[in-house]
């Protein structure tokens, strides 16, 4: 890989020489072609062979890379075999091939000498992007934000998560229609007149590319519907936990940051856990206790990637807001990532837009037992507030428990009770929502000083006692 170095020679010095600025970079280690036979012959489904290209417009040359090396994870998982990874050197994209007309036959001659039968861009095309360059390579074109969609295909498991990614997928398929094929704008009415109409069908007709978009439109709003009610079910088991004054904690963070084993390492839920990126992306809620008994969710949300499609954030809005609705944020930052910050900057910009930025927040960097020592010290010195964790070993869980159970709301009502024995019942109510600061043991019955929600306290009213 050929890397630039400014020099201080002729009057642009300070500038990417022109050949330098236009240069397809070959990024080395992206490339997971098969060399082991017996491997081959085991895979009886053939692999789609990729090529990743990507536009170096702003950052560093390492941000540029990881990006790319993010798309090869991304292509992997999506069931792709990566044979080859191209950066181009631009101010901007080119608005009508992406990586610049000239070198779109360097392009070309990449993908014929791989095999490859894709290409992957890193960014999201436009139509016109996208017909261009599948007529001048000579293959199937499509951008990073199709390749998201089409993990969140194959991994949604529920039947509401099937339906958010089906309306992301076609809200992303009706602009780009035309990029799909000539066959869709043909006519299927009688304007062709005696050539495809005949008598009786001669009028203003429809194409077939206006009868697809008809036809996705109504899916769509289909979907919006079936969403809607869906929404309507989530909302009201979210209301039932809050009416009952179950504080809830959401596992938030980058994708294969570890948050499913996390949350199994926590509450022993049993979560896949896969190293690939997206393996869950329904959400998965588990009940926790505290050391003194109360009560709290704990939920496992989608994870977050660079450049999430607004089409999902649009679509899963309503998972989200389970984000949205907690009262503890516990924000989960793979140590072992070459570049942990920009994870965090790409998580909290999708909290920003689901309006969950202003919650309380621990921030747990995951995977210490996997990452570089002196990468950690760097860490350390610049989130001084975080948990470092390794949810595999189990390294640090106890004392994230400890933090989290500190920072959780604690109930608004204090008060003074004296409950007889035989309502057992709401002592044990007591010690699963609320706190117990001290309890003592009467003849008629047991007193006790504790710290519950409004509704338990007006439960609670006829066994108040007056403070002392």
């Amino acid at each position: 890989m050929q890397q630039y170095v400014p020099t201080d020679t002729g009057h642009d010095g300070d500038q990417l020489e022109l050949a330098e600025r236009h240069a397809l970079r070959r990024v080395a280690g992206l490339s997971t072609e098969l060399t082991d036979v017996t491997e081959v012959e085991y895979r009886q489904l053939r692999l789609e062979r990729v090529v990743l290209v990507g536009v170096w417009s702003g950052g560093t040359l390492t941000e540029a890379e990881n990006s790319l090396a993010e798309l090869a994870a991304l292509a992997e998982t999506a069931g792709s075999q990566v044979l080859d990874g191209l950066i181009q050197r631009r101010s901007q994209p080119d608005p009508a091939t992406f990586v610049g007309r000239g070198k779109v036959t360097e392009l070309t001659d990449a993908v014929a000498a791989s095999g490859a039968d894709t290409v992957i861009c890193d960014g999201e095309l436009s139509p016109s992007q996208l017909r261009n360059l599948e007529q001048e390579i000579g293959v199937k074109v499509i951008d990073r934000t199709a390749l998201i969609l089409d993990i969140f295909a194959q991994h949604a498991k529920s039947r509401e998560g099937k339906a958010q990614v089906e309306l992301a997928q076609l809200e992303y398929l009706v602009p780009r229609l035309r990029g799909w094929g000539e066959t869709l704008s043909r006519q299927a009415g009688g304007r062709a007149g005696g050539q495809g109409g005949g008598v009786g069908l001669r009028g203003p007709g429809e194409t077939k590319l206006e009868t697809d978009r008809r036809r996705i439109r109504t899916r769509i709003a289909r979907l919006r519907r079936d969403i809607a009610g869906m929404r309507a079910a989530r909302d009201t088991k979210r209301s039932t936990r809050q009416r009952h004054g179950v504080p809830s904690v959401t596992i938030a963070g980058y994708t294969n940051a570890g948050k499913s084993s996390l949350l199994n390492r926590l509450t022993g839920a049993g979560v896949l856990v896969e190293n690939a990126l997206f393996a869950t992306l329904d959400p998965t809620t588990r009940r926790a206790r505290t050391t003194d008994g109360r009560e709290y969710t704990l939920s496992d949300t989608v994870g977050f990637v660079s450049h999430l499609p607004h089409q999902l954030v649009d679509a899963f809005r309503s998972t989200l807001e389970e984000v949205a609705d907690a009262d503890l944020i516990v924000h989960v930052i793979d140590g072992s990532h070459p570049d942990p910050g920009a994870q965090v900057r790409a998580v909290r910009e999708v909290l920003t837009d689901i309006g969950a930025d202003t919650l309380p927040e621990i921030l747990v960097v995951n995977k210490i037992d996997a990452a570089d020592p002196d990468a950690l010290i760097v860490l350390r010195n610049e989130l001084p507030d975080a948990r470092f964790v390794s949810a595999h070993t189990g390294e640090g869980i106890d004392k994230l428990r400890q933090v989290i159970e500190q920072e959780l709301p604690r109930p608004a009502v204090s008060l003074r009770v004296r409950i007889p024995y035989v309502r057992g019942d709401l002592v044990s109510r007591i010690r699963h929502r609320g706190e117990v600061t001290s309890t003592e043991h009467a003849p008629d019955g047991t007193l006790m000083d504790v710290r519950v929600d409004a509704a338990l306290a007006a439960e609670l009213a006829p066994f108040t006692i007056d403070q002392p």
